[in-house]
C-alpha cells in the first residue's frame, strides 16, 4: 500500500468511474421488442392529457409517464388553463371526447412518435407526442395539443 508525503492532496478518482455510475444510475434506453404495444399508452396519454388541461385529473397522476421537461410543461400550460377558467368564472367539467384516429410511427428503435385525433364538443384537436423506452416502460418526452 503506498503513502503519500505529508501535505500532499489526495488521490482523486479516475473520471471512468463516475461515467459507469452514471451509465449504471441513468435511465436505461429499452428497445421496442421489450416494450407494450404503444397503441393503448398514447390512448391512454392522451386521455390524461385533455383531462389535466381540462382541470379534472392531477399532473401528478401522470409524472410517471413522462419525462421531467414535458411534466414541466404540461404544469405550465394547466396553470395557465386554470387561471383562463378562473378570470371567466368557468368551473372545471370533465371532457367528453372521442378519439377518432391514432396514426404512430417509428423512427429508431424503442422510439415512437404519434398523432391522436380527438373530437370535442366544440372542435376537432390533434395531440401529437414521443415516447421513448426507458426502464422497460414508455415514456412521454414530447406532448403537443394542436
Amino acid at each position: 500500500m503506498a503513502t503519500q508525503p505529508p501535505g500532499s492532496a489526495p488521490a482523486r478518482r479516475a473520471p471512468e468511474s463516475v461515467i459507469e455510475l452514471s451509465r449504471f444510475f441513468a435511465p436505461q434506453r429499452t428497445p421496442t421488442t421489450s416494450l407494450p404495444e404503444p397503441e393503448t399508452f398514447v390512448r391512454n396519454i392522451t386521455r390524461g392529457v385533455l383531462e389535466v388541461l381540462a382541470g379534472v385529473r392531477e399532473v401528478e397522476q401522470l409524472a410517471r409517464w413522462l419525462t421531467e421537461d414535458s411534466y414541466r410543461k404540461l404544469l405550465t400550460r394547466a396553470n395557465l388553463a386554470a387561471r383562463a377558467r378562473s378570470a371567466r368564472g368557468v368551473a372545471a367539467r370533465r371532457p367528453v371526447h372521442q378519439i377518432l384516429s391514432v396514426h404512430i410511427s417509428s423512427p429508431a428503435d424503442g422510439v415512437v412518435e404519434a398523432v391522436v385525433i380527438v373530437r370535442g364538443p366544440a372542435r376537432t384537436r390533434a395531440v401529437a407526442s414521443r415516447l421513448e423506452g426507458r426502464d422497460g416502460r414508455w415514456r412521454a418526452t414530447s406532448l403537443a395539443l394542436l
